[in-house]
């Protein structure tokens, strides 16, 4: 049974610099100011573990936290904010692509995109990026909050039609809790770890 509570940044990488020893791992891609902080913190049940900031393009590395010393929820660098130069974003790019080329135990990586909004090309191009690497991964809608339970559903199918995928896009709200479970359920299956009632 795993401590859901005991929890800690294991290592900030940025760059260059070696990544932590091998546990299964769960990984957050999405757009800049998306909300993986925000559902890192929900899932969590801690109020600032991840640093949420109000300015998009803060996260400029990968981020490991570390639960009960049995798994990783890691943090990467969010794409798409175009204030941030060519040569920022391309060392984003960089890092992404040195983490997805690394021997990592690597259960299911969760992207995260707006429920708001169509996803943008930059969404599609991850999403084709992480088909390519033959990965196994779920779609998150954050924000579900902001919008009718009618209007989410509507959301979620034109985002799985956009992004060219035939899987259940889940809603998520970091304010209410919506889909916060089911993350946690799927965590738990893919890591083969039992949270029992932490």
């Amino acid at each position: 049974m795993i401590n859901f509570h005991r929890v800690e940044l294991a290592c900030s990488i940025y760059e260059k610099g070696a990544y932590p020893r091998l546990l299964p791992e769960v990984a957050l891609v999405g757009r800049s100011n998306v909300g993986k902080s925000s559902l890192i913190n929900r899932i969590l049940g801690r109020k600032s573990l991840a640093r949420v900031s109000a300015s998009p393009g803060k996260t400029r590395s990968i981020n490991f936290y570390c639960v009960d010393e049995k798994m990783y929820l890691t943090d990467l660098p969010g794409y798409g904010f175009a204030q941030v130069g060519f040569e920022e974003r391309e060392k984003w790019r960089r890092i992404i692509d040195r983490y997805f080329a690394a021997d990592r135990d690597l259960r299911v990586v969760i992207m995260l995109v707006d429920i708001r909004h169509d996803p943008s090309r930059e969404d599609c191009r991850m999403v084709d990026y992480l088909c390519s690497l033959g990965v196994d991964f779920l779609i998150v809608a954050s924000k579900a909050d902001k919008l009718s339970k009618k209007a989410a559903e509507e959301n979620c199918r034109r985002i799985a039609e956009v992004l060219g995928v035939d899987s259940v896009i889940l809603p998520f709200s970091a304010r209410s809790g919506e889909g916060a479970a089911t993350i946690l359920d799927i965590i738990k299956e893919r890591c083969d770890v039992d949270y029992g009632e932490n």
